[in-house]
């Protein structure tokens, strides 16, 4: 008997500009992936209660509810899909409104089918990392301890001061990174090509919602963060353990 093939990764693109949207469904397809695409953000929504696909493309402008919006519905119902947000505004607010709301990255319109697709790649390259070593036994940890830190790489999961702490695949490979190189500082665009695989000007914002991220799942003040610091004009370092 022949194996039964691989079931394509599914994606769902809310677009509500048509021309964008049909471009983007042609190349996904191209790409190999299975794709539904919306024109607004309540149909994405009832798409993906409905049928939970592997990543979602969101337009940030979009009638009724926009791409913002959806993306906090789904985290708030506790959809951990890689979000990759679209978006033909400029300002840094609207950037990090989306990342701050969950999103796992964005790009600004106008841009190029080969950049988007590689985001979409490396996005599910980290989600299906991330289900594989969550499904490993535990002896295939290798833990790494830092004060109260430890971090089971193999699994990908975290525990702090005793408690376990759920991670986007993004959020735990930045953790990951720092907890590696403790007390050495990066920068923005350091972090951006080490952790995310790119690095693109005017993309560091990326890094800064993701650090917030972090501290509000690991500070217990993340104002005056004390695990991951930020040093100022140079970057961002995890302190180093006391004895």
């Amino acid at each position: 008997m022949s194996s039964p093939l691989p079931t394509p990764v599914a994606i769902l693109v809310a677009e509500d500009q048509a021309d964008i949207r049909d471009l983007l469904v042609l190349n996904l397809r191209n790409a190999g992936y299975q794709v539904t695409a919306v024109a607004d953000g309540a149909a994405a929504l009832a798409e993906q209660t409905a049928q939970p696909r592997d990543l979602l493309l969101l337009d940030l402008m979009m009638p009724g509810l926009d791409g913002l919006e959806v993306c906090k519905a789904l985290r708030a119902r506790g959809s951990a899909a890689p979000i990759l947000m679209l978006t033909a505004k400029s300002t840094e607010l609207d950037r990090v409104l989306g990342l701050e709301l969950g999103a796992d990255d964005y790009l600004t319109k106008p841009f190029s089918l080969a950049e988007l697709l590689a985001r979409v790649k490396a996005l599910l390259r980290r989600a299906e990392l991330l289900r594989a070593a969550q499904a490993q036994p535990a002896s295939a940890a290798n833990l790494i301890r830092h004060g109260a830190l430890e971090i089971q790489p193999a699994k990908r999961q975290v525990r702090y001061r005793g408690q376990a702490i759920e991670f986007t695949a993004l959020e735990f490979d930045l953790l990951l990174h720092f907890a590696t190189h403790p007390g050495h500082v990066f920068s923005r665009a350091q972090l951006l090509d080490a952790v995310w695989g790119y690095s693109h000007d005017g993309y560091e914002h990326t890094v800064t919602t993701h650090i917030n991220r972090l501290r509000n799942k690991l500070e217990a003040d993340p104002m005056r963060p004390e695990l991951i610091l930020t040093v100022r004009g140079a970057g961002y370092k995890l302190r180093e353990a006391t004895a």
